[in-house]
């Protein structure tokens, strides 16, 4: 089985654009599921212990930007130095696969106006079609895993989810959806899974990319993990930017 682990940057909100970042990110990791909880679960926690003597530290952009919530230690230089070296190599040698849809909210307003879709809705149908494409023909071939936000952001994915599994998108029927993907499944940040963790590391850079700003060394290991078709593509496999 494959799972779509998802992460988001930016907000959905479309009566509020900011204009430094005018961008809503939605995307993540796609990884087998017996890998994700057996090796790329111990590739983390071994790679947390080396760092920091603990495994219950939870790899959280906002957190290490910050150095709060356990990352104090990057305070020091030399040390956030080996931390960034590190986890990129971590990042570059794990098996998974960058899919994310960029909606860039201004445009999207300005082309729909009231009829403009809400970003988070129209990003999770770009996703759903990703990870159907990816496990192909397979009853029960994926699973979509979320991390709990609020309670109502939360009931508000749970809809959009029934209503693709009801409607379908574009280029996929309601009931291939529903046969390929077992289900969507919300998950604590205090759980401390290692694919929500690897899937908020790649979306902020992603998110920099898209606003033209300098790529720093995690952007070419995201874009090396983009998902492709057989002639290298990534643009529309594994990175999608609407409007087109």
């Amino acid at each position: 089985m494959r799972i779509l682990f998802l992460d988001e940057s930016g907000d959905h909100n479309l009566s509020v654009i900011d204009p430094d970042y005018p961008l809503f990110v939605l995307g993540g990791v796609i990884a087998d599921k017996d890998y994700s909880e057996h090796e790329m679960t111990v590739r983390l926690n071994d790679f947390k212990i080396c760092l920091f003597g603990r495994t219950d530290i939870i790899l959280h952009t906002a957190d290490i930007a910050r150095n709060r919530n356990g990352f104090e230690p990057l305070k020091d230089r030399p040390f956030r130095e080996r931390f960034f070296r590190e986890l990129n190599a971590l990042m570059r040698e794990l098996e998974y696969k960058v899919v994310a849809c960029v909606i860039r909210k201004d445009e999207h307003l300005t082309r729909y106006g009231v009829a403009a879709l809400d970003p988070y809705l129209l990003s999770l149908d770009v996703l759903v079609e990703r990870l159907c494409f990816e496990i192909g023909d397979i009853t029960d071939g994926g699973m979509i895993v979320a991390e709990k936000r609020d309670a109502i952001l939360d009931r508000q994915l749970e809809i959009a989810w029934l209503s693709l599994k009801i409607q379908g998108t574009r280029y996929l029927r309601a009931a291939d959806i529903d046969r390929r993907i077992r289900g969507l499944s919300l998950r604590s940040k205090s759980e401390n899974l290692a694919g929500l963790q690897l899937a908020d590391l790649v979306i902020s850079p992603i998110g920099r990319h898209i606003l033209g700003k300098p790529d720093q060394k995690d952007y070419a290991i995201v874009e090396s993990k983009y998902r492709r078709n057989q002639k290298g593509r990534m643009e529309g496999y594994g990175l999608v930017i609407l409007p087109k």
